[in-house]
């Protein structure tokens, strides 16, 4: 019983410490000390420890002295995250159109995609960066959960979390909100329509494209 309690308190504390870091509460580049973390968590720093080598291996943090520092990626890193990113998307699309033409999805699930598409595009127009960066994240995930492929959900998930981190502190209105906006309608349109090359092409375009804006 001591052990599972042990295990379950390590796995509470990596998923606080991680809402922390992709929140932002914790700065991107921040160190931070093992004492710190405890004490903010109202826990001793054995599952801080752990809590963090599992965070050090999903690439959110480095070790720091007696503490961590809040990982960012470099530009050339970036660009290879959105790189693996582009393909785990366009084969999540892809899946997700075959889906759909098999008649297995429900369209309750396309019409929660319209809905997180509109409330990206009317939370980027009203200038409310923060809540469209995590509706992006959102519509982005929806179109990968209705691939039914845990393990590509799985790596893009930590995937994200990265990018999040990286480019919180740069949060801008986007030059290409039209474009941005289109090019989610067109991916919902191939997925509903059951053209899963036209998806996956639409996937990998969108993300590709943002890459270059970043860029």
């Amino acid at each position: 019983m001591h052990a599972l309690y042990a295990i379950l308190l390590v796995m509470t504390v990596r998923a606080q410490l991680r809402e922390l870091i992709v929140s932002g509460a914790l700065d991107a580049g921040a160190r931070v000390s093992e004492a710190e973390l405890a004490a903010r968590l109202s826990v001793s720093r054995t599952p801080i420890r752990e809590a963090l080598a599992c965070l050090d291996g999903d690439g959110l943090v480095d070790a720091a002295g007696r503490g961590v520092r809040v990982r960012t990626l470099s530009g050339d890193e970036l660009i290879a995250v959105y790189r693996v990113r582009s393909a785990l998307e366009a084969l999540a699309a892809e899946a997700a159109a075959a889906s759909q033409a098999a008649g297995q999805i429900a369209p309750a699930a396309l019409t929660d995609l319209d809905e997180l598409a509109e409330q990206t595009d009317a939370a980027t127009r009203a200038g409310d960066l923060e809540s469209a960066a995590l509706l992006n994240r959102a519509f982005h995930r929806a179109t990968v959960v209705l691939a039914a492929n845990s393990v590509a959900l799985e790596l893009l998930d930590r995937l994200w979390d990265r990018i999040i981190v990286t480019t919180r502190s740069s949060l801008a209105a986007p030059a290409r909100a039209d474009e941005v906006d289109r090019e989610h309608r067109t991916l919902v349109a191939r997925i509903r329509a059951g053209d899963a090359p036209g998806a996956a092409s639409a996937a990998r375009g969108h993300v590709l494209a943002t890459l270059e804006a970043l860029r």
